[in-house]
């Protein structure tokens, strides 16, 4: 009698569910928050199957709106969404005491949890990285995720400060956005923390060595075709979840390694589409018009799901 190996179980219970989108922050034409947009888009993308949104983090430009406009923005998406998604609001600076403001303010909001990200351009120790978590982590009573992005920080949350940190209660997962998936297990292998892909060409590989699910800039305009590949994956349909992820691996490349921030692709691909966008602000510059009809295309592949080719290679976010 011949022994058939059984798949693992997919990781019960992520704290934020499997597929939330790095959601965009909607503007007007004139550049004021758009709050209308904000619950339209919400709506669709949790019909869609996004299962959290996470609001203002390096999608949602969250450098250019102000701490007001973060809360009001929350506020605007839970009441458009109601308990069908986790809120999941992204705060910190390179200022520890604005950060506990800013997760203060996110609790009185209606948030279900925190995004914080790594202090940047002050590069502090590992030490004092881990410091500035703990001291956000206590401030407040909701979960938080770790916002590892060293490509834009300048400073990593090494795996070591990550197996440190793991032991605080309210410190529950990573977004992992540091282009080491070898860290990443070993963090995964030796603690409870929800790994969430921040790289969407990593969704399907970190999932399938433990993560906990993906943090998604692509969601905002695939939203379905995403959440289908880890459906798949967790039927044990594992040759249609490499093929899903393949399938959108060309509008992935378009989107976030074409030499455009995943704010500005995001938002060209939703205005061409009719969806709630708006302009980005400045610093950021819009896609021009070679630009967008080069993601509309990919678009429209991937949501067919076709394999179109495409050149280029991925960078650093």
């Amino acid at each position: 009698m011949t022994h058939t190996p059984t798949r693992p179980a997919p990781p019960a219970g992520p704290p934020f569910g499997r597929a939330l989108c790095a959601m965009i922050t909607p503007f007007t034409d004139t550049g004021a928050l758009d709050l209308d947009g904000a619950r339209r888009l919400a709506d669709r993308l949790v019909s869609d199957g996004c299962e959290g949104l996470v609001l203002s983090g390096t999608t949602g430009e969250s450098p250019t709106t102000s701490d007001a406009e973060k809360a009001a923005l929350i506020r605007a998406v839970a009441d458009a969404v109601g308990e069908r998604a986790h809120i999941v609001a992204g705060v910190g600076s390179n200022d520890t005491r604005r950060t506990v403001e800013q997760a203060r303010d996110a609790e009185k909001a209606g948030a279900h949890g925190l995004l914080v990200v790594t202090p940047y351009y002050s590069k502090p120790p590992q030490d004092a990285v881990e410091a500035h978590f703990r001291t956000v982590a206590d401030a407040c009573g909701l979960p938080a995720l770790l916002y590892d992005i060293p490509g834009r920080t300048g400073t990593r949350i090494e795996p070591r400060t990550l197996l440190r940190l793991a032991d605080h209660p309210r410190i529950v997962g990573v977004k992992d956005c540091a282009y080491d998936i070898l860290g990443s297990q070993h963090v995964i292998s030796r603690t409870d923390l929800a790994y969430y892909a921040g790289c969407d060409e990593y969704n399907l590989a970190l999932y399938a060595v433990g993560g906990a699910g993906y943090i998604s800039t692509v969601s905002n305009v695939i939203p379905a075709r995403l959440r289908a590949v880890l459906d798949a994956f967790d039927a044990g349909d594992t040759a249609a979840a490499r093929e899903g992820q393949l399938a959108v691996t060309p509008l992935i490349e378009l989107m976030m390694a074409s030499g455009l921030p995943g704010a500005v692709t995001a938002k060209a691909l939703l205005g061409g589409l009719g969806l709630p966008a708006g302009p980005v602000r400045a610093p950021l510059l819009p896609a021009g018009r070679e630009a967008t009809d080069g993601l509309l295309a990919a678009y429209r592949s991937a949501k067919s799901g076709v394999q179109r080719p495409s050149e280029g290679s991925f960078g650093e976010r």
